[in-house]
């Protein structure tokens, strides 16, 4: 079993450790063998499940055990909060033994509970559960935790929303007034819902010529309820002359509908194209009407040298 959260965090120093110079190893997964435990519960509703703390080392271990809030790193990865955050949603419904001691080879099964309050919101309330040991590199402890996932959710009106926030919009033209350039659309995007979303999105553009649209791709990945993440689009095509309406649709969507941005676009290469082609016209109406005056002019030199031999 791969472990599916692991963490290091600095703490001070704890009677739970291992012996110098050993390495323990361990797995800690739901008892059943499953990859994580999911549960929707009533508020006030408690249920016991069970955890197998697995040690796979040469000598005897105690492990700590812990629970806390559940939360997506920048990658989107799972974690709990570290041993020295305090929890204040899912990780405080799980009540489970301070340690455990496991022989070499051997696996323990260890019960807790969990307890929905009676004033639960309806929705999701992530969190992990692991179990620790201590090591010192120096003169600083360090906590290793292997655990796993513990998906709550308390029963009631559950709503997945996204919404697209801190939009931004530039066009990014070419220099080539014959080529068109590319609207770049970077955004946030957040789970204003109370349940995960995985966040997919549609990026369209029209301008003066026409409409340009972007086929909707996941962008965020899976976003629990209150997080955020950057996302951006580029779609290519678009001329920019004039204004440049962007619009962005989420799924699941936002209850106040896409999200709309203008921006007006200086054609500043097909202005410099039409200057120089003006420039260029009057230069050569110039150079045939003095070139009109010097055949004029040669003609009637002629003729004057006729009548006057």
């Amino acid at each position: 079993m791969i472990p599916q959260l692991i963490a290091a965090v600095l703490l001070a120093a704890s009677p739970l450790h291992a012996d110098p110079g050993t390495k323990v190893t361990w797995t800690v997964q739901p008892a059943d063998g499953s990859r994580w435990i999911e549960r929707t519960l009533d508020p006030g509703q408690k249920v016991t499940e069970k955890m197998a703390v697995r040690n796979l080392g040469t000598v005897d271990a105690v492990f700590a055990l812990s629970a806390a809030d559940g939360y997506l790193t920048d990658k989107g990865r799972f974690n709990m909060l570290a041993s020295d955050k305090k929890s204040v949603d899912g990780g405080t419904w799980i009540d489970v033994r301070h340690s455990v001691a496991v022989g070499a080879g051997q696996t323990r099964i260890v019960p807790f509970t969990i307890t929905a309050p009676a004033g639960a919101t309806p929705g999701d309330h992530p969190a992990g559960i692991a179990a620790s040991v201590l090591s010192r590199s120096g003169t600083v402890q360090v906590e290793s935790r292997v655990g796993f996932r513990v998906l709550l959710r308390a029963s009631g009106t559950v709503r997945a929303a996204l919404a697209a926030q801190r939009v931004s919009v530039r066009y990014d033209r070419s220099w080539n007034p014959l080529r068109s350039g590319t609207v770049h659309v970077t955004y946030t995007v957040a789970n204003t819902g109370n349940v995960r979303a995985g966040a997919r999105a549609s990026v369209s553009v029209a301008e003066l010529f026409g409409a340009h649209h972007r086929a909707g791709d996941p962008v965020a990945g899976e976003l629990l309820p209150g997080g955020a993440r950057p996302a951006d689009a580029r779609v290519h095509g678009v001329w920019g002359i004039g204004p440049v309406h962007a619009r962005i649709l989420l799924s699941p969507a936002d209850p106040a509908g896409p999200t709309d941005v203008t921006v007006w676009v200086v054609p500043w290469p097909q202005l410099i194209a039409v200057a120089l082609l003006v420039a260029l016209v009057l230069v050569l109406r110039a150079l045939s009407r003095r070139r009109l005056e010097r055949l004029i002019e040669n003609a009637r030199q002629e003729v004057l040298r006729k009548d006057n031999p």
